[in-house]
């Protein structure tokens, strides 16, 4: 298990993120959102565990939820699964989101694809999605 001190937890993540700081990472300690520290002698430390939970923090507060929702969503959410979620982070990263072509489901729903996606499955992608939100209606 790696441990890092909250300076080079921030620094991490900056990889994935790099707006994330230090300050950040205090603040979600102290708020609870992010796991207890962990004792490495007499110091508290993070380990790789609080890394997975802040990658997911930020997907999900990316996704638009709340502080407070996220943490309810992650209290009782197995490692796996928070790890799952934490790697979708990439998929909304600004620069990924703008390499992409955006398409206007609805009102409601934009859908972001690869350039490299084809005319016609784009075309598909964007009537099948329609279709499934008015049969949910």
């Amino acid at each position: 298990m790696n441990t890092y001190t909250g300076k080079q937890l921030a620094e991490l993540v900056q990889q994935e993120a790099p707006d994330m700081n230090l300050r950040t990472v205090r603040y979600y300690t102290q708020i609870g959102l992010l796991p207890q520290l962990t004792l490495s002698g007499n110091k508290r430390v993070y380990t790789d565990r609080h890394y997975r939970h802040l990658l997911a923090i930020l997907t999900l507060s990316r996704s638009g939820e709340s502080l407070a929702d996220i943490q309810s969503k992650l209290a009782d959410m197995p490692d796996e699964e928070i790890a799952k979620i934490g790697g979708r982070l990439k998929f909304l990263q600004p620069e990924q989101l703008l390499s992409g072509d955006t398409l206007m489901v609805s009102e409601d729903i934009m859908l972001t694809v690869s350039p490299r996606i084809s005319a016609e499955l784009r075309l598909e992608l964007q009537e099948t999605i329609s279709r499934m939100l008015k049969e949910g209606q």
